[in-house]
């Protein structure tokens, strides 16, 4: 049985503390002291200095806090899926070979600033011991790395700052003579900032443009920079149990490439479904930044899609030919090639492309230091200017076609018009070949994305024709976009209603009914004004009668007899969405505790698609 003594205060309007000596006997324990401003933990050849700007230590024991989301998290603690945690001992530092080397300098100094940059924004750790570990300091630091380096890293005590657990969980690793000295610093205004943005996205898995707006006025009052913001947001958003499910699964596909050093063309297909459904999601792409530096090496995407690489080598090498006095610049022909290219590198989530031209970029830069004819530049300048034309249009295209929900405005109308007017320069249909055909094409595009988009082609076709105005089809885009909610809100309570109060909803007579309740329920809950149109209600009532149908028949069958041609039949004829379809399956093997890689399995069938 261990006792406690804790101490909490708060050094300035920025940092708190809570400091924690944990030992059999810390009722006798005298563990701290003031000098002027600062306040000193100490015990026998260690101490911890809590400054006006910063720390100071020597003695044994590091740091340790949770990992934030898509910030430094090395490769070596991604691939272990239970590795939580940031760890830093005082001395260590890495050999070529990976291992640890300790010293025994393990004296140092770091500001707040620093502190929570470069470990969490919100919450870090310190801590040092007595007993358990003898010897010099190298041979203590090494000691602790043996006797606590797992559960540091591991614990989830760490991210629910519960000081108690984690004093418990670590005491328990230590011998009964052992003194823990726990110091844990918040930063208070990060700590605003993070918990009402996760109380606002938890809530409504997106921000509200007005609540947006608070949060950067709030942001802006605490003094909060911009990638402190950011790492926030996107800690958060990571957590969330949704976008963490999908994530984790890209995570788990990207390290198993990474770690053989190819990806095969099933692997890049599941990648390609992931990041489609992420759109669906609403779960921001930046939470796949990091997953996706493991790509960037040429080996790990197969030679069966490489020859757009080599083209695009090609032509960007023939910038620099002007110099020879050969005329290889940029031709028309060029630039469509050069937007296929990016299309496929897109969809493929090749980042050799980018690094192609992030390294002319730079070879243009450093030849016009040299010299070399301005003529250079403006030909890369023409280049990166469509591709932005193309990111703009194929962000704007991709959220209508997959997102629920999706704010469209005249602005972006507009920006579509005048990126579709530079497309056809190039060539008349490459618009619709770029941003269209592959979208419609896709298995994954939803009955109502399906409408908007084909909607969307019609509108800009109209309006240049001077059949339509930006206002005409913006209306009809948001009438899809009101039945598409409407339909969601339908199918999650007439699912419900069916559930609990209906056993039988077959007959023209008890639908109408159901109808009826519905109506009301919705009316009530002020979620519709007027009637539920009756040809959407059918249309929901069957599509739910075809679930019914395909978790208690079709699946289990396809399951026993992995039969993947049976699925694609259902998927291809049914009408339902196959994101719907896929999440309805994912509940399924979850509920009865099956397998998951026997529903990717399953999913092989598609894996060519």
């Amino acid at each position: 049985m261990h006792q406690e003594i804790r101490l909490h205060g708060h050094i300035n309007d920025t940092i708190e503390y809570f400091a924690t000596a944990a030992a059999r006997d810390a009722y006798r324990c005298y563990f701290y002291e003031t000098k002027g401003f600062d306040l000193r933990f100490f015990s026998p050849g260690n101490e911890f200095v809590l400054g006006e700007e910063g720390i100071s230590h020597r003695g044994n024991g590091g740091s340790f806090c949770e990992y934030m989301f898509g910030v430094d998290l090395p490769l070596a603690d991604l691939a272990k899926g239970d590795v939580r945690n940031r760890l830093v001992l005082y001395g260590a530092t890495f050999r070529e070979d990976g291992s640890l080397s300790f010293s025994g300098r393990t004296e140092g100094s770091q500001s707040y600033e620093k502190m929570f940059f470069e470990g969490n924004a919100v919450c870090n750790y310190f801590f040092f011991l007595t007993g358990s570990v003898a010897g010099t300091l190298p041979e203590q630091q090494e000691g602790l790395l043996r006797l606590l380096g797992k559960l540091l890293k591991r614990s989830p005590g760490v991210s629910e700052e519960d000081d108690a657990d984690l004093v418990d969980e670590i005491l328990g690793l230590l011998g009964h003579k052992s003194s823990l000295y726990l110091i844990k610093l918040i930063h208070k205004k990060h700590k605003i900032y993070h918990d009402a943005f996760n109380d606002l996205y938890q809530r409504n898995k997106s921000i509200p443009e007005e609540e947006f707006g608070k949060l950067q006025h709030l942001a802006e009052s605490l003094g909060i920079d911009e990638y402190q913001q950011e790492r926030i947001r996107i800690n958060v958003m990571y957590k969330h149990p949704d976008n963490r499910r999908i994530v984790d699964e890209y995570k788990n596909i990207l390290i198993d490439c990474n770690l053989k050093g190819s990806i095969n063309q099933l692997e890049n297909a599941r990648l390609t479904r992931l990041k489609t459904l992420s759109v669906r999601n609403k779960i921001p792409s930046a939470l796949f930044y990091t997953l996706d530096e493991m790509l960037k090496h040429d080996n790990l995407v197969d030679l069966w899609d490489q020859d757009y690489i080599a083209e695009t080598r090609q032509i960007l090498e023939g910038l620099f030919l002007h110099s020879q006095q050969i005329d290889a610049g940029i031709d028309r022909e060029d630039m469509i090639k050069l937007l296929r290219a990016k299309r496929r590198a897109s969809e493929n989530r090749d980042h050799t492309f980018e690094q192609i031209l992030l390294e002319t970029g730079k070879a243009c830069d450093e030849k016009i230091r040299d010299g070399a004819d301005l003529t250079l530049l403006e030909s890369f300048s023409a280049i990166i200017t469509y591709f932005d034309r193309y990111d703009n249009a194929s962000a704007g295209i991709n959220q209508l076609a997959f997102m629920e929900n999706v704010r469209f405005s005249e602005e972006l109308i507009r920006s579509l018009l005048g990126n579709r007017k530079a497309f056809a320069e190039l060539s008349g249909g490459l618009f619709k070949e770029l941003f269209f055909t592959g979208i419609l094409e896709n298995k994954y595009l939803g009955q109502f994305g399906r409408k908007k988009v084909l909607c969307l082609e019609e509108g800009l076709n109209g309006i240049e024709d001077g059949r339509m105005t930006v206002q005409g089809l913006l209306r009809q885009l948001k009438e899809i976009d009101r039945q598409e909610r409407l339909a969601v809100t339908l199918r999650n309570h007439v699912k419900d209603r069916i559930r609990n109060f209906y056993s039988r909803y077959n007959t023209r007579a008890e639908q109408d009914a159901l109808r009826t309740e519905i109506t009301d329920e919705l009316r009530a809950k002020g979620l519709l004004e007027g009637d539920i149109p009756m040809e959407l209600f059918r249309n929901v009532v069957v599509n739910i009668k075809k679930e019914a149908i395909y978790l208690h028949n079709l699946l289990p069958r396809i399951i026993a007899d992995r039969d993947t041609v049976l699925r694609e039949d259902f998927l291809d004829n049914s009408g339902l969405d196959r994101f719907y379809v896929e999440e309805l399956e994912r509940e399924y093997f979850e509920l009865n505790d099956l397998p998951m890689e026997n529903l990717y399995q399953i999913r092989k069938g598609f894996s060519t698609a």
